[in-house]
């Protein structure tokens, strides 16, 4: 088969795990049980042996379109022949609320049914173990095939002649067809009412969830599709926001930059929860925090950058060698070392996300006096790391620095604490973290402001640019009027802007120089532009952005500066809350369409 030369997917899932389906509806990515399994479906990575998707296929294709159920993660994909035959194909995970929790299982429902002509069509559903390098034992019996995983059964439920499946044969679609995949489960009821039923159920959770959603006025279809997929990435057994569904699609082109991130780096959660509570989806706020709260033991607070979805600590890095790569550009990862990195900011990006918890009303459960306790060791280890090297934000694997934004995260952890205390009327509390947060913000001030070029630089004593450095007046750290952070917008719009987009930062580091945009960046710097009065501006660079999205409106982490081209991990995390941020920044109030 052909395996996807872009990256015009949609995903579908359900807090339980994520699937990819292409612009033809191919299942083409599916690591199960969960976000960190085996990809049991991994043809958008090239398995070298045939296998590792799951399509409907139809005789003679002439076109396909796609697009969600408006406010949902429903998704349709029509197929269409030569002779105008079409074919329909809804695929979403279930999701809904029974006996006050919610139905989440590990699960691809599939509804296929003609909707004009006569067309032929064919279904082939291979999946592949142990990353690509293997095809499953498989049983059959009277409706069902089940294929045995390493440490899954998967199980194919059909109103199909398993014939039609096993063999792959062609034939003509004159009905409503149905397919549940998931755990190795008797149905005990009539597929299709049942799959008919579960959509209607899927459909109003999703619908009653964007409901309460507190969206801006402008470009609101955008916010409610990130929104979403922002919600498709927390794995709702742990707490735990992974940065993208995805290993080893690359940076840019050839390159070597390719990482797994199936994992929750705690500063990319941070980002996603700072995001949905701004749009009023707190709960995740909750669950990320009993994350964190599980890491989190005994007096000290040491944090790695970056766990695994079941509090995993060791996260140790390996190729899979039956996997050529995205697009045959390999190598294919397995784990990320950036779980041994020093990585200073996670502590404030922590209580950033954590605040909050303490001052909204609305919540069932708010942060009391004991929580902010278990909070405070972070901030300890704050202040003792504000002024000592790490690896940064952006995880140099090569060089260590005080690295300015990191020092700014520290800084606002112990902010964020000296607010939480005043909250509570805890007076020794509130001078012990307002007085360490003023010397943090002293030493920032005089180390990271380079008085020669005119504008704060990536590090202590430092020359260069970073756009981390747009992100100091969000922190609060700085007012937006300060003519230093004005003078450090501009700098970063002359040194770092290409056209359309953004760097991270230019200087070379361990693996050479950055070739495309990394897409968070540029709705920093479109944020940034707002801020400082540039509104004209900013608006015209995020409706450039938003035009580089998917067809379905996702995003992955980077973006070809000529082309436009979708690379890295998809879909970023990062890269929606961005979007998030910078429409809520941006979108003119509702009191003007009213």
């Amino acid at each position: 088969m052909t395996y996807p030369a872009n990256l015009d997917l949609g995903v579908v899932g359900n807090g339980t795990y994520g699937a990819l389906i292409d612009r033809v509806g191919s299942l083409v990515w599916a690591c199960l049980p969960a976000f960190d399994g085996d990809p049991a479906f991994c043809a958008l990575l090239s398995p070298k042996r045939d296998g590792g998707a799951w399509s409907i296929e139809i005789e003679h294709f002439a076109g396909s379109e796609q697009y969600y159920l408006p406010n949902t993660a429903i998704l349709r994909t029509i197929l269409r022949d030569k002779n105008g035959a079409a074919v329909e194909i809804t695929d979403f995970a279930p999701r809904w609320r029974h006996y006050n929790r919610l139905y989440r299982p590990v699960g691809l429902y599939r509804r296929v049914r003609p909707l004009n002509g006569s067309p032929r069509i064919r279904v082939r559903i291979q999946p592949l173990a142990d990353w690509g390098a293997r095809e499953p034992e498989s049983t059959w019996g009277s409706n069902h095939m089940r294929w045995l995983l390493q440490d899954h059964v998967l199980r194919l439920t059909t109103d199909l002649s398993l014939r039609m499946v096993r063999d792959e044969l062609p034939f003509v679609l004159d009905r409503e067809l149905h397919f549940i995949l998931g755990p190795d489960e008797t149905l005990t009821q009539p597929i299709g009412a049942y799959i008919r039923d579960a959509e209607e159920r899927t459909t109003i959770y999703w619908r009653e969830w964007v409901r309460y959603l507190s969206i801006p006025l402008e470009w609101q279809d955008a916010v409610i599709r990130s929104a979403i997929t922002l919600k498709l990435c927390q794995y709702e057994d742990t707490g735990a926001i992974i940065a993208a569904m995805t290993t080893s699609i690359p940076e840019a082109p050839h390159t070597t930059r390719n990482w797994d991130y199936r994992y929750c780096w705690l500063r990319d959660a941070a980002f996603v929860v700072r995001a949905l509570n701004r749009l009023g989806a707190t709960l995740t706020m909750e669950e990320y925090i009993r994350y964190i709260f599980n890491l989190v033991t005994g007096e000290r607070a040491d944090l790695q950058p970056v766990y695994g979805i079941g509090f995993e600590a060791h996260l140790h890095e390996s190729e899979a060698e039956a996997l050529e790569g995205y697009r045959g550009m390999g190598p294919v990862r397995v784990g990320n070392l950036a779980w041994k990195q020093v990585q200073h900011d996670v502590y404030g990006s922590v209580m950033l996300a954590s605040t909050q918890l303490f001052f909204d009303q609305r919540l069932q459960q708010p942060g009391d006096e004991a929580t902010f306790a278990r909070l405070e060791p972070l901030g300890e280890q704050a202040w003792l790391m504000h002024d000592q090297p790490d690896a940064g934000l952006w995880e140099f694997r090569g060089r260590a620095s005080v690295h300015t934004y990191s020092s700014v995260m520290c800084w606002a952890a112990c902010d964020r604490l000296a607010k939480i205390a005043a909250r509570f009327g805890l007076g020794d509390r509130v001078q012990h973290w307002r007085g360490r947060a003023e010397r943090i913000r002293e030493t920032i001030l005089a180390n990271a402001w380079n008085e020669e070029l005119g504008h704060f630089v990536d590090a202590f004593g430092g020359e260069r640019l970073d756009a981390s450095l747009l992100l100091m007046a969000d922190t609060g750290f700085i007012e937006a009027s300060d003519p230093r952070y004005i003078a450090t917008v501009e700098a970063i719009g002359k040194g770092l802007r290409r056209g359309h987009g953004l760097y991270r930062y230019i200087a070379p580091d361990d693996f050479g120089a950055p070739e495309t945009s990394f897409t968070i960046c540029t709705f920093w710097y479109v944020e940034a532009l707002a801020s400082i009065g540039r509104h004209e501006e900013a608006r015209q660079l995020f409706e450039s952005v938003l035009a580089r999205r998917n067809p379905l409106g996702l995003l992955s982490e980077d973006l070809g500066f000529e082309d436009g081209e979708a690379w890295g991990n998809f879909p970023q995390t990062y890269s929606h809350v961005g979007l998030i941020s910078a429409a809520m920044r941006l979108s003119r109030a509702w009191s003007e369409a009213t």
